[in-house]
């Protein structure tokens, strides 16, 4: 007996709460059409007033005030009888301000699209790291955001700066456009300033005459991609290092058994950057191509948003798998 009297009242109750929600629902979407509609009436008596009769606006001035007063008061039917007056009152008088359907999306997602391209182009990038010469820092498939505006702003799509108020400092990672091809985008980490002298020996960096400090953490390495050098990859000499430019410590990696990376003595032209990968001995930089102007850099390396690494194979299960998720939101050091 006791079962079927619960069983009975659980009945009674979902009806109750499924019309609970129906009416709230209905409410809440009569609400924001009545709010939309009193907004574009309002934007059309200003904007087109020239072309409304006094009658015609006194009409739809009314009309707006009973909505607003409907919304104010809360009842449906009361909502719904106003809306519907303002809606036909504004079709027989200001259909030829309206806007249709199609432009109203098309307006919004313009916006959007403006908005986007804004933000893009003064303020965030996003972009890919495609190869391992920032491991162990930045890992390949890492998609990262860039500030665009770290060291001034600049035209959209072109190397002019509109304003410059701070230059990149030893230890940032920046994002450039490579010297020998600007439709390329690099991204390497700040050795020398304008007029510093950068040389290696041995495979320690010096700037201004003077070692840079760092320290060896371990000779096993993370994941790198294979090295170009003589025998197996997994076989090669492998050191962690943690190095101290300017302000920043970071991890770098070198490969001692490779050889053939000292680099001779250079003093960084003004206006110029030289760069480096983390990933010493298996990264294309200024050791190889020149130092890097200053017009060319687009920004400064912020945080890792999303990380993904090669699957194997193509199963669902597979693709979320090579997702790393420890690196979602990982600063930038």
């Amino acid at each position: 007996m006791g079962g079927k009297r619960g069983g009975s009242r659980d009945e009674e109750m979902t009806p109750s709460l499924l019309t609970w929600w129906r009416a709230r629902t209905a409410h809440k979407r009569a609400r924001v059409e009545g709010l939309h509609l009193v907004k574009e009436s309002r934007r059309i008596l200003k904007k087109k007033s020239y072309r409304i009769p006094a009658s015609v606006a006194a009409q739809i001035t009314a009309d707006v005030k009973a909505v607003e007063d409907a919304l104010a008061g809360g009842d449906l039917e009361q909502m719904r009888k106003a809306i519907a007056a303002l809606d036909d009152g504004m079709d027989d008088h200001l259909a030829f301000a309206r806007k249709s359907t199609i432009r109203e999306y098309s307006e919004s997602i313009g916006v959007a699209v403006a908005v986007a391209l804004l933000l893009r182009a003064f303020v965030v990038e996003a972009f890919q790291i495609p190869s391992g010469s920032m491991i162990p820092t930045l890992e390949v498939g890492d998609h990262i955001f860039v500030s665009k505006f770290a060291f001034g702003l600049s035209v959209p799509f072109t190397d002019t700066k509109i304003l410059q108020y701070a230059e990149p400092q030893r230890g940032d990672v920046i994002v450039f456009k490579y010297p020998l091809d600007h439709s390329i985008d690099y991204i390497k980490r700040v050795v020398g300033l304008p007029g510093d002298v950068v040389e290696m020996k041995q495979e320690e960096l010096f700037i201004n005459g003077k070692p840079v400090s760092r320290e060896r953490v371990t000779r096993v390495c993370p994941d790198t991609e294979p090295s170009s050098g003589p025998g197996p990859s997994d076989e090669r000499d492998c050191e962690l290092w943690m190095e101290t430019l300017g302000e920043k410590r970071h991890e770098t990696i070198q490969e001692p058994g490779r050889g053939g990376r000292d680099f001779a003595r250079l003093v960084v032209p003004a206006g110029h950057l030289f760069v480096m990968g983390d990933n010493r001995d298996n990264s294309s930089d200024s050791r190889v191509w020149g130092t890097v102007d200053l017009d060319l850099v687009k920004g400064k390396a912020l945080i890792v948003w999303w990380s993904r690494g090669e699957s194997e194979g193509w199963s669902p299960i597979a693709w979320i798998k090579a997702i790393r998720w420890h690196r979602f939101f990982h600063p930038v050091r």
